[in-house]
């Protein structure tokens, strides 16, 4: 039969079909990666509600999932989520955005026992994954890598970092989300930093190696910033923070930061050529890097008596948002140090994200807290029952919300109308 289009046109065409269904970048409404397109919990481009209530936020669709902490990722037309099946599979799917439903579905055999000191926290998926447009980047619990393409689900490429690098598994699992720079994947894996090449999954070098296993299993994920003209990783091992050139992970500077038991868990924030920390078991420091580049300790601008733990600050208008390992939520002047308030407890954790107004935190005991970002005093705006559990990362695009609780996803949409009176 003969073709109704030159064999050129059509051959063209057909290559450009996959590009229509599935952008070969995140558009800036996708949530791509851990934390949101830049990895800072800040949400351009719209509006958070005035209200939680169900005439506000309404509930688009709900589905069941197998126990897992990962984030969803979200981009224009698909949902991307992560679970852990009987303690021994560990499974990516692909839902359709509008619909919850299943478009493929991909497996490995995944399990771990953590120490019996965070059995609370489960023996279940972790990272988040994090995706390039086309390719989507999962963290296995058992310390492996794995790069899925996102239109059909095909395994493209494994690391089985203990297996290539000989280092023993990380004792609490792979825990820290990867992060996509340019052409390289970094990932705090293998008993270091590594940096992979995204389309080969080719280990290019191996930096700030903590030997790995109990004291070694790094939590926080890696943040790329360029601090006083220098382009570089921010990345807080169990002991450090330190600055890295991403082209050969060699230090640009090095911090000590005490912590119990090495429990550096959240992600540092940047704020112009400044990095700020918070630590279980010691203080908060707002750290600025030598201008060079060089080897030196950063200066320390100030430190504070709070200890955050898991829930990674926002930064707003000049001012600190963190979840205390306390459990309570407080304020900090970013350019003083200065607490400006602090709440009664809540839960073990928070995730937060931010229109630059308002915050939505997402409680560990599946309340959903909508805040207004005031320096002078705490404003809970509204409060609404979602989850009975919930340790993954909150995720936004556009005005929609994804929900991973512990025992399923769930999509909520707010009126926009309302937020425009």
């Amino acid at each position: 039969m003969q073709s109704p289009l030159p064999f050129p046109l059509a051959s063209l065409i057909l290559a450009l079909i996959p590009a229509l269904t599935l952008s070969a970048d995140p558009g800036p409404a996708d949530w791509s990666q851990w934390r949101g397109p830049n990895r800072d919990g800040l949400i351009k481009g719209t509006e958070f509600p005035d209200s939680l209530s169900d005439q506000s936020l309404t509930q688009v669709w709900k589905i069941p999932l197998g126990p897992g902490y990962s984030g969803p990722i979200v981009t224009a037309d698909r949902v991307f989520v992560t679970e852990t099946i009987d303690e021994k599979m560990e499974v990516v799917s692909a839902l359709d955005r509008a619909t919850g439903k299943l478009i493929w579905k991909q497996e490995w055999p995944g399990a771990i026992s953590v120490p019996f000191f965070a059995k609370a926290n489960g023996d279940w998926i972790r990272a988040t994954p994090a995706y390039d447009g086309e390719r989507l980047y999962v963290a296995g619990i058992r310390d492996v890598l794995v790069c899925l393409n996102a239109e059909s689900g095909e395994v493209l490429w494994r690391i089985d970092f203990v297996e290539k690098l000989k280092t023993p598994p990380p004792a609490f699992g792979f825990a820290s989300s990867p992060l996509i720079v340019g052409d390289a994947v970094y990932v705090q894996a293998g008993g270091g930093l590594c940096k992979v090449d995204k389309l080969t999954g080719a280990i290019k070098w191996r930096a700030l190696d903590n030997g790995g296993g109990m004291f070694g299993s790094a939590f926080s994920s890696p943040y790329y910033a360029t601090l006083n003209g220098v382009p570089q990783l921010i990345v807080q091992t169990r002991t450090t923070l330190t600055g890295v050139n991403p082209a050969d992970g060699a230090v640009y500077w090095q911090q000590d930061i005490p912590a119990f038991r090495g429990m550096n868990i959240l992600t540092p924030t940047v704020h112009e050529n400044s990095v700020f920390t918070s630590s279980y078991g010691g203080k908060s420091f707002l750290y600025t890097p030598d201008k060079s580049g060089d080897s030196a300790a950063p200066e320390e601008i100030w430190t504070n008596k709070a200890q955050g733990y898991m829930s990674s600050p926002l930064i707003i208008d000049g001012f600190i948002y963190l979840h205390l390992r306390n459990q309570r939520f407080t304020c900090i002047d970013l350019k003083t140090g200065e607490t400006r308030w602090t709440t009664t407890p809540y839960g073990k954790y928070w995730s937060m994200v931010t229109d630059g107004d308002k915050i939505l935190a997402l409680d560990q005991t599946g309340d959903l807290l909508l805040i207004n970002a005031n320096p002078e005093k705490f404003e809970l705006l509204d409060r609404r029952k979602v989850a009975d559990d919930s340790w993954a990362h909150i995720a936004v695009s556009g005005n929609e919300l994804f929900i991973r609780a512990l025992d399923h996803l769930a999509v909520y949409r707010w009126n926009t109308s309302d937020t425009e009176k």
